[in-house]
């Protein structure tokens, strides 16, 4: 049987019926890295020896009585780790040159859950440089394609995950998001992926090479799981989610409210696919038509439009201003004086998305202060929205994952939205709407494009409500279908050369 494909669920349920054994997936599923990765370039850190040795010590657990459940719900199954997390005894550099050979000593808090919780980790997965694009390229590790276009990008910053989920390189595995580094690789790839709450899940141990694996309260970045169905985002979430011991003096346990609903029907959700600072493409507005006439179809109740919407345009404003001011601290003094100047150049009435990174890069604390105050009153208009519905529907960028672009200044690359230019990083507007105030949001598939490339939507939930975007990702899955196994790419496309920046 092939295994690779199957969910994690089926995979334990096979597991528990003794149909398979942990060594033999996990030979399945480096197999199959061995034979398809060199045109995908996913897993950028094999860590395959032992893995299978902690196959076989699932299979012995297995043996003395143990098998998935509560208490180990992924015992035997593989998955992969994002490059970003602490492994020990493999390197973590974030794709940065001058960290190549740090090899941290401790695993993450995230890896050693999924230890706990009996995964068997395959290895780690390719990111871009600093964690910092859309795509996921560095000098170390090259380059990851998508699975379905070896021409394109897979996403960033966890396109590496992405692509090895599409490829049956594993059943899970575990991401980071700051500016849709889940969900847009995600929808590029054609899988799920869950952006939590803020807060949910610690982040200890993702940290940048050689800093301190210390507990932090993260602005806006999270961490989250990856999967090829609803429902097993839901099974990793439950792994994940939970305080840090460190600073909680908790142990690992977390209680999230039901989901809202069970039946499609009783689900209230708004549906948008327009944005004021930034067109969206046919092929995405088309992929959420098909979920909202999915969720019309099967009962839901669904608007287009509501005075209750926090306004678009200060949401995107005001996350670009947050997200810049987090890169700025460890700028060269000279650097941050040059962009301090050309912000005070800035023209007053100008409130393009340039103009909000660049006034975000060199904000005062007192003006920080200012803009976290607005970012609250749109906490509370998020509060009030989801008073009268449960789910908001929306792109999560404007386009399908778009050709390999690895101009070396980001700020000069453009992205195509149905044949005109726009600034490259002005797609993160959609990806922001609910980072900005902490949202949980869940990346479904939603169909492909008429060049065939996947297409997803992400399904936008209350606050502290991860489980309700959740159910109706699921209830969703069984209307329009969910992931789908790619092709081998494009004819004729080839990989660049492992170590390459492509």
């Amino acid at each position: 049987m092939e295994w690779n494909f199957e969910t994690a669920e089926n995979l334990a349920r096979a597991l528990r019926a003794g149909d398979v054994t942990s060594a033999e997936l996990t030979d399945a599923a480096i197999a199959r890295v061995e034979r398809d990765d060199q045109a995908i370039n996913a897993i950028c850190v094999p860590d395959f020896d032992r893995a299978r040795d902690a196959a076989r010590d699932a299979d012995r657990a297995r043996a003395r009585g143990e098998g998935p459940g509560a208490d180990r719900p992924l015992l035997g199954i593989p998955v992969t780790v994002k490059e970003s997390y602490n492994v020990a005894g493999l390197p973590t550099t974030w794709g940065m040159p001058l960290h190549r050979d740090y090899v941290p000593a401790e695993d993450a808090l995230q890896v050693s859950r999924l230890k706990a919780a009996g995964a068997v980790v395959l290895g780690k997965t390719n990111v871009p440089l600093g964690l910092q694009d859309v795509q996921s390229f560095n000098a170390i590790y090259g380059t990851t394609n998508n699975p379905w276009d070896h021409g394109r990008t897979a996403g960033g910053s966890s396109g590496g995950s992405a692509a090895a989920l599409a490829s049956g390189f594993g059943a899970l595995s575990i991401g980071s998001d700051l500016a849709g580094s889940l969900r847009t690789p995600a929808h590029f790839c054609g899988i799920y992926a869950h952006k939590p709450t803020l807060g949910l899940a610690p982040s200890r141990g993702m940290v940048p090479p050689e800093a301190p694996a210390l507990p932090v309260d993260l602005d806006l970045a999270v961490v989250g799981p990856m999967a090829r169905t609803a429902r097993d985002l839901t099974l990793l979430l439950d792994v994940m989610a939970g305080p840090d011991p460190l600073t909680s003096g908790v142990a690992h346990s977390v209680t999230l409210p039901p989901a809202r609903h069970e039946r499609l029907r009783d689900f209230r959700v708004l549906v948008l696919d327009e944005h004021p600072l930034l067109p969206t493409g046919a092929a995405v507005r088309a992929g959420v038509g098909r979920v909202a006439d999915a969720l019309i179809g099967g009962g839901a109740r669904v608007d287009r439009r509501s005075p209750l919407l926090p306004d678009l345009t200060e949401a995107g404003l005001i996350y670009m201003q947050l997200l810049a001011s987090g890169s700025s601290a460890q700028f060269p003094d000279a650097w941050y004086e040059q962009l301090r100047a050309r912000a005070a150049g800035l023209a007053a009435d100008d409130r393009s998305l340039d103009a909000a990174r660049l006034r975000g890069t060199v904000l005062s604390h007192r003006d920080w202060i200012e803009v976290n105050n607005r970012r609250e009153a749109h906490r509370h208009g998020w509060r009030r929205l989801f008073a009268e519905y449960d789910a908001v529907v929306c792109p999560i960028t404007p386009t399908p994952a778009f050709p390999h672009d690895h101009h070396p200044d980001p700020l000069e690359r453009l992205i195509a939205i149905d044949g005109v230019a726009y600034p490259y990083f002005d797609q993160l507007v959609w990806a922001g709407l609910p980072t900005m105030p902490g949202l949980p949001a869940t990346a479904v598939p939603a169909g492909r494009s008429p060049e065939g490339l996947p297409v997803g939507v992400q399904i936008v939930g209350p606050m502290h409500e991860d489980r309700t975007p959740l159910r109706l990702a699921e209830l969703l899955e069984r209307e329009i279908g969910g992931f789908q196994a790619p092709e081998q790419g494009v004819p004729g496309r080839t990989a660049p050369p492992r170590g390459t920046r492509g």
